[in-house]
């Protein structure tokens, strides 16, 4: 499974799961007595070869409907649950607690303490970003606006100028500065353009919700109207120069290495010098630009809309950046928007959890700590870090026995796959809050401090070596990712698990499917995707392929791309193959390497069926459990626009069609649905 983590918007990560060990009853029953998981989960009216994704996981999803609160539900939800019941108790017991004054547990006890205040919270209204929307009120110059730009980027305030400090992708042991589009309050530039009616209706309902944040942050209705329509002018004309969701995908088209001085002669209009040193970013004097057309526009813009266009744009991303930590008409406003429409959310989540995930957004790995302390035992990161060496030994199985490849390239693939770093379950090295300060004034205060120390700890980066120690996610968090320039892959202690099943009580073909191929291999794959396979074994953007080997590849890409575009998913939208290519790529990979690893467990070769299932249909199954999922429409119809994965359903059933052993594993004949001659069927990894 994945999801796509960035920081800075820079680097296209991944999601995965996993699980257990070996058990082979024959019984239907698991070891612990309980009836056979992917038995229960079945929906036998279904014909496997038909929708595999509804046979596998129908039972379940019968049995699970969307909670009013969400805007889908799956297996990661339920996993979710029950993490956030440990946070919480975590955090209880730290607020109660008479702790040291500095220390981790005073910081998470306070923390928690005014974000579960909701009536301090209401009585401040927007008093603790007062201070800033004055400011932005008391602009009167084209540099005044680019000093509070400036100001608000540390706060965690999206506008206009996306800086942040990542490795240059040609050279992974160095840090450098880069910029990426930034600055709109829609999920992408789509949109604003799309004229279908359900992005039509979404435009109209974000000018109807810009007005009424600007009448709840205290402007009449007049003022409120005309200043939604500056920031609608304003943020379609940014728009305009965005990239598209398939285009951020060319690492290639990305990076636009340049001064600083050089920048400011390409974007007339941005003070850079002025700016950066107002940004604390004195020392820079290179910068990597993502899409140069966009801070074009965004220099022409600060010099001819006016300076009251420009406070609209400040003041409603200001009110965003807060709105869920503010007043309980602001918040319940923005989930209006963000959630009711956008997602199809019936009410909003519990503010318990909204607090919890903001604390993991403030200082995730303060509770890591913890969190790997109680939940996730030494024994544990050992039995998954030997699942790693035995899908890494299948991938490279395959890579030698791949009849499209040249043998120099093989070599150099070889030992791309041999430099990948493994992270397992929480790093060595925990990050220091000292510095951070957290205390009961305000929960707003505290998402302001806490912006800032994230801020400062990126940019401290520049001119430093790279830590390739670091983690970019928590321990707690139920996802995991593929780095390009550090070469590794990273998966969370949380993404090992299965609810309602132990792990002495998952047998391999259970573990294989849901781990080894849905998380293990699929992010071990995303290293030889579309993207993935142009930086090299140290990380860095460079062709290591003969240009057969890479025309040979992308033929094979290709393929992949237009299966995908065939699939439409709700009204006239259909999944964007090229923008999901990387995650097709990884997940069909994924598949195939974990297959050939699981074959090689005794399970497999005792070829015993449990609950009535062969070890492969089981095999398969596994991989189909980690994808239980479904989703609200209006939250499908976002991700179709906005994100690098496909739909669930097309993560099981895209990727089975291409599988032989599927095939023979279900039976699967010419007149169902999910068959594709041999012809037609993609094969990569």
């Amino acid at each position: 499974m994945n999801h796509t983590f960035t920081l800075g918007k820079a680097l296209m990560l991944s999601l995965t799961l996993t699980t257990a060990l070996q058990s082979c009853q024959t019984d239907g029953k698991s070891g612990s007595g309980q009836p056979d998981l992917l038995q229960a989960n079945l929906d036998t009216t279904v014909n496997p070869g038909d929708d595999f994704f509804t046979y596998a996981n129908g039972g379940w999803l019968k049995k699970h409907p969307i909670p009013a609160s969400e805007s889908s539900w799956s297996i990661g939800k339920e996993v979710q649950n029950e993490i956030y019941a440990r946070l919480r108790a975590i955090n209880e017991e730290a607020a109660s607690a008479k702790a040291a004054a500095g220390s981790n547990q005073q910081k998470i006890g306070d923390f928690w303490a005014t974000g579960m205040d909701s009536v301090t919270a209401n009585k401040q209204g927007i008093a603790p970003i007062k201070p800033e929307l004055d400011r932005i009120a008391a602009m009167r110059t084209p540099q005044d606006v680019q000093a509070e730009i400036a100001r608000l980027r540390p706060l965690g305030v999206s506008a206009l100028i996306g800086t942040y400090v990542g490795q240059d992708a040609k050279n992974s042991d160095k840090m450098a500065l880069q910029l990426w589009q930034d600055g709109l309050g829609m999920p992408n530039r789509d949109y604003y353009f799309n004229k279908d009616a359900r992005t039509s209706n979404i435009r109209k309902e974000y000018v109807q919700h810009l007005t009424n944040m600007f009448k709840l942050s205290g402007q009449d209705a007049a003022t409120a109207a005309a200043n939604s329509a500056r920031v609608m002018q304003l943020e379609t004309a940014l728009a305009k120069s965005s990239r598209k969701l398939e285009d951020l995908r060319d690492p290639y088209a990305n990076y636009n290495k340049m001064s600083v001085a050089e920048l400011g002669k390409l974007t007339p209009g941005i003070e850079w010098k002025s700016l950066l040193a107002q940004m604390e970013l004195r020392k820079a004097d290179t910068v990597i630009v993502g899409q140069p057309e966009f801070y074009q526009t965004a220099g022409k813009l600060l010099t001819s809309s006016s300076i009251e266009d420009w406070k609209a744009y400040l003041h409603w991303h200001l009110l965003h950046a807060y709105a869920e930590v503010l007043s309980k008409p602001i918040d319940d406003e923005h989930f209006r928007f963000y959630g009711a429409v956008l997602q199809g959310k019936k009410e909003q989540r519990a503010r318990w959890k909204r607090v919890l995930d903001n604390e993991e957004a403030a200082m995730g790995e303060m509770l890591g700590q913890l969190f790997v302390k109680e939940y996730f035992k030494p024994a544990t990161k050992e039995r998954y870090e030997k699942m790693v060496q035995n899908v890494t030994a299948s991938f490279r199985e395959h890579i030698q026995q791949l009849d499209w490849m040249s043998d120099s390239t093989k070599q150099k693939a070889l030992a791309k796959l041999g430099k990948i770093t493994p992270k397992v379950g929480y790093p060595d090295k925990w990050k220091d809050y000292s510095s951070l300060t957290i205390d009961r004034s305000s929960y707003a205060q505290n998402m302001m401090r806490a912006n800032q120390w994230q801020y400062r700890y990126n940019i401290s980066k520049l001119g430093k070596p790279v830590d390739r120690t670091e983690w970019e996610m928590t321990p707690q968090t139920y996802n995991a990712y593929y780095n390009p320039s550090n070469n590794e892959i990273v998966l969370p202690a949380a993404i090992f698990a299965i609810p309602g099943l132990r792990d002495e009580d998952a047998d391999d073909a259970v573990v294989y499917g849901y781990g080894g191929a849905s998380t293990i291999g699929h992010e071990l794959t995303h290293g030889f995707d579309d993207q993935g396979s142009q930086f090299d074994e140290k990380g860095n953007l460079r062709n290591w392929w003969s240009k057969k080997d890479r025309a040979a590849f992308e033929k094979r890409v290709n393929s992949i791309v237009r299966q995908f575009n065939g699939y439409q998913v709700l009204d006239s939208l259909r999944i964007n193959g090229k923008a999901t290519a990387g995650e097709n790529i990884a997940d069909l990979g994924g598949i195939v390497i974990g297959l050939d690893a699981f074959k090689k467990t005794e399970q497999y070769k005792k070829g015993e069926k449990i609950g009535g299932l062969t070890p492969t249909q089981r095999y398969f199954l596994g991989y189909a459990l980690g994808w239980q999922s479904h989703q609200r429409d209006e939250v499908l119809a976002q991700r179709i626009l906005t994100d690098v994965h496909s739909p669930a359903k097309y993560r099981v059933n895209g990727p089975m069609a291409d599988v032989p052993e599927f095939y023979e594993a279900f039976g699967v004949k010419p007149t169902n649905a999910l068959y594709r001659p041999d012809s037609a069927r993609v094969t990569i990894w």
